[in-house]
């Protein structure tokens, strides 16, 4: 069975995205179009290079998130830190990310677009945020505005301008007529584009959607009222941001939301145990989805 896949973005949480998508191909779907944010912009681009879900887990399990980043410590953290948000506009690099996202699609020999191409168009789609002229970017089909092939771009460097969480990471640049553009986290402007894939009429196959519902407290309620705090707080609910009141009826019923059990999407130091119990909930979400779930009922209410 064919779907299309779309993905919430969601930080550290990304691993229970793993459990729900093994638990539909355990079911016997395969994926046809994908499309990703931030974390969810990882999951659809291993997907589309050939990962299975199981495979997506076992690389999602072992990832250490804090050797990933780029930090520093020390008497002097909180003043470099300043210093590198008024140097660079952001206090981690995405170049380790994307370096390791890199590697595991060259394993499969996916590492452009142009390698993901089905019938003259890539079967992934990623979404960034070009914060210079504000507007979302649906990569690769947006590079065009930049005088850029889109074909011939990289996956993993599309990957990491979905994942530059602002301030937190330092924004990608796209230079064009002189002029630098920067692109940062895609969940600024789309964290979930279920639409992304709909087409007018009957649709052949579903397009399924994976969110990760929060339900964690803020650092300022936890007691941390210190300025960092502050900032990730708010770097969270740009990201965090409940969008459950804007989907219509027919988006809620092809959509797995998926606990995360009160963790946080910058929670980067996150344990084995919690990384276990994330793809355990997305595995369960997805088998209690597919019970309930109907493709030709979902047709004969909402699309005809």
């Amino acid at each position: 069975m064919k779907a299309d896949a779309v993905f919430e973005g969601g930080g550290v949480k990304g691993i229970a995205l793993a459990g729900a998508v093994t638990a539909l191909e355990e079911a016997g779907y395969q994926w046809n179009h994908l499309a990703g944010t931030s974390a969810g912009a990882i999951a659809a681009a291993l997907l589309a290079a050939g990962y299975t879900g199981k495979e997506l887990s076992e690389i999602l399990m072992k990832v250490n998130y804090v050797k990933l980043l780029k930090g520093c410590n020390g008497d002097m953290f909180l003043i470099t830190m300043i210093a590198k948000l008024l140097m660079y506009k952001g206090i981690y690099s995405t170049n380790n990310i994307e370096t390791w996202i890199g590697k595991l699609l060259k394993a499969k020999g996916k590492e452009k677009f142009k390698d993901i191409i089905e019938k003259g168009e890539s079967k992934l789609k990623i979404i960034a945020t070009d914060v210079t002229n504000r507007r979302m970017l649906i990569l690769p089909d947006d590079l065009a505005l930049f005088g850029i092939d889109p074909l011939e771009f990289s996956i993993a460097k599309a990957v990491s301008m979905s994942i530059a969480i602002p301030f937190f990471f330092t924004p990608a640049k796209i230079i064009k007529n002189n002029q630098v553009n920067l692109m940062v986290d895609g969940g600024l402007v789309s964290n979930f584009p279920v639409w992304i894939f709909d087409v007018q009429g009957k649709p052949r196959w579903p397009t399924f959607g994976f969110r990760l519902w929060e339900n964690s407290k803020s650092r300022h309620a936890m007691g941390k009222k210190d300025i960092i705090s502050y900032a990730l707080d708010v770097m969270g609910a740009m990201l965090d941001k409940n969008e459950e009141i804007y989907l219509k009826d027919k988006d809620q019923v092809r959509t797995m939301n998926i606990p995360t059990l009160g963790i946080g999407t910058l929670q980067f130091d996150i344990s084995k145990e919690q990384t276990r119990k994330l793809y355990e909930s997305g595995y369960i979400t997805a088998k209690k989805f597919l019970q309930q779930w109907d493709f030709e009922d979902y047709i004969k209410r909402y699309r005809r």
